[in-house]
């Protein structure tokens, strides 16, 4: 198993334990990834001993249907996305586009382990409603795109699939492609859950394009090296309640120090993994809400 199945494998076991998905379904998910009926249920079980993950807090809200909620941060002047293509290094890539009606610089959004869907597009409809166009990234468009998968979780299992170096090489395009659309404008990146692990991942490669990345809950690869992206300004975000991500948090701070890298990483108190995300079980209002003015100070002072 690939260090991203394993994460992706363990995000459905943690949902399982803190009642938000059931047995059946979590082993059906991870039968996808390729687990046997033993090793399924072996980390099921594993994973329903941890006592301190918990499913919602008290600022938490139910989930929606899937779109965006209009009170969610930045919602309020978001502007609408379109649906755009452009040549990737392994064939067509495919994205979504929001256009900022004066932009200051050019945002790749990098989705969850769910895919390109409506809640991202939002994100980068939000980032444009504050002054900076954004690229949301489809990687699965060598799988034909997420839209081509009927089962949501066969497309979080073909993610699993996708080599990291695939990955990052996509984002690195993506970035290409917003800077064709934004000539001499400061670039940034900001992924959530499986994205923010593709952005500590790109940091990792020596991306030097960037001025800056915002990883939310984005577990940091074993014994990074982000000398060659040491430009990047990095702003992280963790909840406080999300210890499987957190264990890797001290990794990425120390890289990060040891690139020497203006960096901030943030732990929201009382949010749990994915409190960013307005259309699912573990939302919490007031840490997104902290979240979106600090990455708007963020890009402020090192965007413009």
């Amino acid at each position: 198993m690939t260090p991203l199945q394993r994460y992706i494998a363990e995000e459905i076991a943690t949902d399982h334990a803190d009642g938000l998905m059931s047995r059946r379904e979590a082993l059906r998910r991870l039968g996808l990834l390729g687990l046997s009926a033993i090793a399924a249920s072996s980390l099921l079980a594993s994973c329903a001993g941890n006592d301190d993950v918990t499913a919602t807090t008290s600022s938490a809200v139910p989930a929606t249907s899937g779109s965006a909620r209009t009170d969610a941060p930045g919602m309020d002047s978001a502007v609408a996305t379109e649906p755009i293509t452009w040549a990737g290094p392994n064939g067509e890539l495919q994205g979504a586009w929001a256009a900022a009606a004066d932009p200051h610089g050019g945002v790749v959004v990098i989705h969850e382990n769910k895919g390109l869907n409506d809640w991202v597009r939002s994100v980068a409809g939000r980032l444009a409603g504050i002054g900076y166009s954004a690229l949301a990234v489809d990687l699965l468009s060598e799988e034909g795109g997420t839209a081509t998968f009927d089962d949501p979780a066969a497309a979080t299992a073909a993610l699993g699939k996708v080599a990291p170096e695939r990955l990052v090489a996509d984002v690195q395009s993506g970035l290409g492609e917003t800077a064709n659309r934004l000539p001499d404008m400061p670039l940034a990146v900001v992924g959530f859950c499986f994205g923010g692990g593709v952005t500590w991942r790109l940091l990792a490669a020596g991306e030097p394009r960037i001025a800056a990345a915002v990883p939310f809950y984005g577990p940091a690869p074993d014994s990074p090296d982000f000398a060659g992206s040491r430009q990047a300004a990095v702003l992280g975000f963790y909840g406080a309640l999300d210890e499987r991500v957190n264990a890797t948090q001290a990794t990425a701070q120390q890289a990060l120090d040891q690139a020497g890298m203006v960096n901030e990483l943030v732990v929201e108190p009382d949010a749990n993994h994915a409190f960013f995300n307005d259309t699912g079980p573990r939302y919490n209002p007031a840490a997104a809400a902290d979240a979106w003015q600090r990455l708007q100070d963020w890009f402020a002072e090192h965007m413009d």
